[in-house]
């Protein structure tokens, strides 16, 4: 079994049902008849919460056993979220396609396999549209209150920086903040976010 299928197949859900925190306090870039993306969602707490929103969403994620838990929590609220099994490392990402695309806590992606997830999700986005990235700096290691326990695989200001030059940035800001979303991230944690938006 993948390791991630074995985190989920725990009963509950480990990131909890309810959307992070960074995309509630990003409301502001929701908006119905939107379509939007949301890469390796896992159990689809942030796809659903966009659903309710009234946007168009596809979310991927490579675990079948998460899948199963995120189309159960559609059901659940009585949305509807094209659900995909996808290896976002090998997948070949669509062109200009969604006004929105979402990446929350994707650390998975170690440093050289990330310039090409990055990529795919800039490929993804429609001329004018939306990026929204949310995860963990370095010094998360120390918290340890989730993520990957790999300092390299973390984001700083310096590397989003760069790594989204080529987009209009609308706001990246680093912090401390206690969060709780389900067991998976639970306590004091340094976190990092960035809004983008793609040169028409």
């Amino acid at each position: 079994m993948k390791p991630w299928n074995e985190r989920y197949a725990a009963p509950g859900f480990l990131f909890g049902k309810q959307p992070a925190d960074f995309l509630v306090a990003s409301a502001d870039y929701l908006h119905p008849g939107q379509t939007a993306l949301a890469v390796a969602d896992g159990e689809g707490r942030n796809s659903v919460y966009m659903a309710e929103q009234g946007l168009a969403v596809t979310a991927i994620d490579n675990s079948p056993v998460a899948i199963e838990k995120a189309q159960g929590l559609a059901a659940e609220r009585g949305v509807s979220v094209d659900f995909r099994e996808v290896d976002v490392l090998g997948w070949t990402w669509p062109e200009g396609t969604f006004d929105l695309v979402v990446g929350i806590f994707i650390q998975f992606a170690p440093p050289e396999v990330r310039p090409a997830l990055f990529a795919g999700m800039k490929q993804a986005l429609k001329p004018g549209g939306t990026l929204l990235l949310h995860g963990y700096r370095p010094e998360q290691i120390e918290y340890a209150t989730g993520g990957p326990p790999h300092a390299e695989n973390m984001y700083t200001e310096a590397l989003l920086r760069e790594a989204f030059g080529d987009m209009e940035i609308l706001r990246l800001e680093a912090y401390d903040k206690e969060i709780q979303e389900g067991e998976g991230h639970s306590g004091m944690s340094a976190l990092i976010d960035l809004v983008a938006r793609k040169p028409v």
